[in-house]
């Protein structure tokens, strides 16, 4: 069990913050330079444990450190309490800006009343403690094949900019209106990653791939009709495309191209 480390400074008991993110590991270790802080406190608020059992969660605390993002929730299938037990325990480490995916209204309301909660209710996110939001850097554009798409589209923008992408948004571009797509070319080759969402043949993936340099991450969705099988057609057409630098995530995974996108927006602009 995980116990919230203690010390004594100028003859006052304080907690030792828990270390959450690389940036505040390399401050810490600055503050060890030049002598502000000592060895021993550093090495005290280092040796927390990196995760806390809860029975039902092990609730990972260095997630931050190793991936540059706190613990995202998974919320579908968890009970609201589960929810509120691992927001909990995550804030007293002082972990902000967490994401809670696939999670319904009545969830969201019964957070809302015990935490600081932001509710998107089209791809069925929160965030919990976004009252002071990363700074949005780079361009991540997300473009959606139609307006039916846009649940998915959704939790891609939200996970990007909640993590610190600034992000384009170009939706109901599909190949059926090529046009569509195509006034927005220009915008697209700015973009550091373009994440392509789209259903039906899932045709938009190996377009945009085949006009911007930089990578696109193809979304297939269960939208469709009849044969569609659920968003298998457009898997299967995104896993061939013939356009160069096209990755795939899986079928309605939102979350999972925003979190991809947003690290290669992150790593281009460190270059």
């Amino acid at each position: 069990m995980y116990i919230s480390q203690l010390r004594i400074r100028e003859g006052r008991l304080t907690r030792v913050k828990h270390m959450t993110e690389e940036s505040e590991i390399l401050e810490l270790l600055k503050q060890v330079r030049s002598g502000r802080v000592m060895p021993e406190e550093a090495l005290l608020s280092l040796k927390t444990a990196p995760f806390e059992d809860l029975s039902y969660a092990k609730v990972d605390y260095h997630r931050g450190l190793r991936q540059g993002a706190p613990e995202v929730i998974y919320g579908q299938s968890k009970t609201p309490e589960q929810i509120l037990g691992i927001l909990e325990k995550m804030r007293e480490q002082n972990i902000s800006r967490i994401l809670v995916t696939r999670i319904s209204a009545e969830t969201a309301d019964f957070l809302s009343g015990r935490v600081d909660f932001e509710y998107h209710a089209i791809p069925r996110m929160g965030i919990a403690w976004n009252a002071d939001p990363r700074a949005q850097e780079g361009l991540v554009a997300v473009a959606s094949g139609g307006t039916s798409d846009m649940k998915v589209c959704e939790e891609a923008a939200v996970t990007a900019e909640v993590l610190g992408s600034k992000v384009l948004r170009l939706y109901d571009v599909g190949v059926a209106g090529l046009h569509r797509l195509l006034s927005h070319v220009d915008q697209l080759m700015k973009a550091r990653a373009v994440v392509a969402v789209a259903g039906m043949e899932g045709a938009l993936a190996s377009v945009v791939g085949g006009l911007v340099s930089c990578p696109v991450i193809a979304v297939p969705t269960s939208v469709g009709y009849g044969a569609n099988f659920g968003g298998l057609s457009a898997l299967l057409a995104m896993l061939n495309s013939c356009a160069s630098g096209v990755s795939v995530v899986n079928i309605d995974n939102g979350f999972g191209a925003g979190f991809i996108a947003h690290r290669i927006n992150r790593t281009e602009g460190i270059h």
